[in-house]
């Protein structure tokens, strides 16, 4: 059997990514969830389903106009997919408003918590809501009458309109009957009005409310037939040419503009627009009825994220937590001695991200620091690790760093934090054209005693302080001389010229990454076929590479106990008899989003166990530089064991399994539940 051979073993990746999304929706549908939290949930909902149609579904059209018979390696072709896509969205979408109308935001009226409709809102109301428009409002719009002179607008991608049917003759006797209002981006989509005027403690009102409201102010004399909000959502992929590169960032700041205008893949509008405007917009954009969204709510549910911060209810969020911090950091004054004294492992969220800053800050201010390297791959737009990077270099220590231009929707921040560095005497490389760096290491090279020492991290995440607070990740503080040669040696290999090699420790993809985990897994196998113990845990964010896959379901075949924690998309089917019965895939989707990943495999009783930048995709293995690596420290693999893997085994709170065609079902809560988050909050978690 040959993993290209059987496609009926194969689950398809964006109709996996669907079931993912599913699932997160299912956090709205849960009553245990807190109330805002559901709210918010909803809204992720929304911004995954963006990201799912700007890239996942403009690579199915694209598929489709190029090469439409062509299949992928579960034998689907992309339009077939698409087809199944558009179906299940739809329901899926259906869903998601019926919620946020019948369930959400019924429950927030009872706790005070008012979206006030317009056709609800009384004399004072009315009279406030008047000025706000007038004041905020109505000097940033822009109409635009659609006729030879004024033809239909670039609409940005995922920017809230509203088209707008008119009846009569303007100033200069026009009347083409249709025109197109954008809602400004600067303002919020929700306004809190004074609590004395709301009625409520927590009075909301759409900013789509308030333009409907007024929207006859902008055409003076004029009848307004209908008002219907619109979003278009593009292709944000972004094309770089890999032979024609001369300079990566002048050609990606070129490139960046055009994917607020790519092309069109959906239209969402709302539940009230008329069939003659529906068809009309779908002609403007070049969209058929399956990429029509209708919908009974505002258009846009992510710009709702702020609703819960702005609502000051704690008691209906997630109860505040406050991250641990490891004794040692608190037993030493510095950093570099506290990793002196022994390798620390950081176990995020639950434990604070802090150390990780101070890591960079000290050495940008120590006096025996002589060059930090790190790389760049999500850091956000305001990143206290990249200005200390800009203190070292203007202090004059040697800096390098590798900034992955590629990271998507990160771009932009990573070239100006680029320009920044530059400017700041640092040296900025952008690793190897063709691969994203997607390693998360950072070196501290330091002279102690009259020799140079080095300092390194090595994580599963990125060095974004804000993620770190939601995302669950491991990271390694450590001064092993052969781990951080290792490290080093990977920096070299990023910013000069030579051959790869295989190093001491460290894994590294497109290199050893994949090979050794292959190997892994076959001594798993024959270790099962010789009638041994054999066991494999692997926890990802998601699992698609179909030789890895193969050698799964060999590994099954022979006996191998198999548990896979694949967060997201999982194209390997469990519980197949003859295949795949003694595989078990599960998902954890709570309060944090579940980001590790680690590799454990029984290996005779020695427990090998790796940390991972990768996932088991064909991305992470073959076009992108990763790294793995061990825990040396025996005390801090039991740790990963008992922190990363076996809570998760446990779970029966927000644990998902999967069915052998690719369905989940949610684990049955029994009692108080086993809940992995919370055991991991109360066991690292501060005071």
């Amino acid at each position: 059997m040959s993993p290209q051979s059987n496609v009926d073993h194969l689950i398809n990746r964006e109709l996996g990514l669907l079931e993912f999304n599913r699932r997160v929706l299912a956090q709205a549908e849960d009553p245990t969830t807190p109330l805002l939290e559901r709210l918010r949930f909803l809204c992720i909902f929304s911004s995954n389903m963006d990201e799912f149609f700007e890239i996942r579904v403009a690579g199915l059209k694209e598929q489709i106009r190029l090469n439409p018979h062509m299949t992928g390696p579960d034998g689907l072709t992309a339009r077939k997919i698409f087809k199944e896509v558009a179906r299940i969205s739809h329901a899926m979408v259906a869903r998601q408003y019926e919620l946020f109308n019948s369930d959400v935001i019924p429950a927030l009226g009872g706790e005070d918590i008012r979206f006030l409709r317009r056709t609800h809102w009384n004399e004072e109301q009315v009279e406030w809501i008047r000025d706000y428009f007038f004041n905020e409002l109505m000097p940033v719009l822009t109409p635009i009458g659609l006729d030879p002179a004024h033809p239909f607008p670039n609409v940005l991608n995922k920017s809230l309109h509203f088209a707008v049917e008119l009846a009569g003759k303007d100033a200069f006797g026009r009347n083409s009957g249709r025109a197109v209002v954008q809602a400004p981006r600067s303002l919020p989509r929700v306004i809190q009005l004074p609590s004395d005027i709301a009625g409520c403690e927590f009075g909301l009102v759409f900013l789509s409310s308030i333009l409907h409201a007024h929207v006859g102010e902008l055409f003076s004399g004029m009848e307004v037939r209908g008002c219907y909000q619109f979003r278009v959502t593009r292709n944000s992929d972004l094309f770089v040419d890999d032979e024609e590169n001369k300079n990566l960032r002048e050609q990606l700041q070129g490139e960046l503009p055009h994917r607020h205008y790519g092309d069109a893949v959906r239209l969402e509008v709302a539940d009230n627009c008329s069939e003659e405007m529906s068809r009309f917009l779908l002609n403007q954009f070049e969209l058929g009825p399956d990429d029509l969204y209708q919908v009974r709510g505002p258009v846009n549910l992510v710009r709702l994220m702020s609703v819960p911060d702005q609502v000051d209810r704690p008691d209906l969020k997630f109860a505040p937590f406050t991250p641990g911090l490891p004794a040692p950091f608190t037993k030493y004054p510095s950093v570099f001695q506290a990793v002196a004294a022994g390798d620390i492992l950081l176990h995020h969220p639950y434990q604070s991200f802090q150390p990780v800053i101070d890591f960079i800050r000290e050495a940008a201010s120590d006096p025996n620091v002589l060059a930090i390297r790190q790389t760049v791959y999500r850091t956000g737009t305001d990143s206290e690790l990249m200005r200390q990077l800009i203190l070292a270099a203007q202090r004059g220590k040697e800096v390098t760093a590798v900034v992955e231009l590629m990271a998507r929707f990160d771009e932009e921040a990573n070239i100006n934090w680029a320009e920044q560095l530059e400017k700041a005497g640092a040296h900025v490389v952008y690793g190897v054209v063709g691969y994203k760096t997607h390693a998360k290491l950072a070196l501290v090279v330091r002279r102690e005693d009259g020799k140079l020492k080095r300092y390194a991290h090595l994580g599963t995440g990125n060095y974004h302080p804000r993620t770190a607070r939601l995302y669950t990740d491991f990271g390694l503080m450590t001064c092993h001389p052969e781990l951080c040669q290792d490290v080093n040696d990977v920096f070299m290999q990023l910013t000069g010229l030579g051959r790869a090699h295989e190093h001491e420790y460290l894994l590294q993809a497109p290199f050893t990454l994949h090979s050794r985990m292959m190997r892994s897994i076959h001594e798993e196998t024959e270790r099962a076929k010789a009638g041994e113990k054999a066991v494999v845990i692997a926890k990802m964010n998601s699992l698609l590479e179909p030789k890895v896959i193969h050698a799964l379901y060999e590994a099954s075949q022979a006996g191998v106990k198999v548990d896979l924690i694949v967060r997201g998309v999982c194209a390997l089917k469990p519980g197949i008899p003859g295949l795949s019965e003694n595989i078990r895939v599960r998902s954890i989707i709570g309060r944090f989003l579940e980001h590790h990943r680690i590799f454990y495999f029984w290996s005779g009783g020695k427990e090998d166990v790796w940390l991972a930048s990768a996932d088991w995709m064909d991305r992470n293995f073959f076009r992108r530089i990763e790294t793995g690596f061990p825990l040396l420290d025996p005390k801090l693999k039991k740790r990963v064991i008992n922190e990363g893997l076996k809570p998760y085994l446990k779970d029966n709170w927000n644990a998902w399994e999967m069915q052998s065609d690719g369905t989940y079902k949610r684990r049955v809560r029994r009692g108080k539940g086993y809940d992995a988050q919370t055991q991991l909050r109360a066991l690292l978690g501060g005071k």
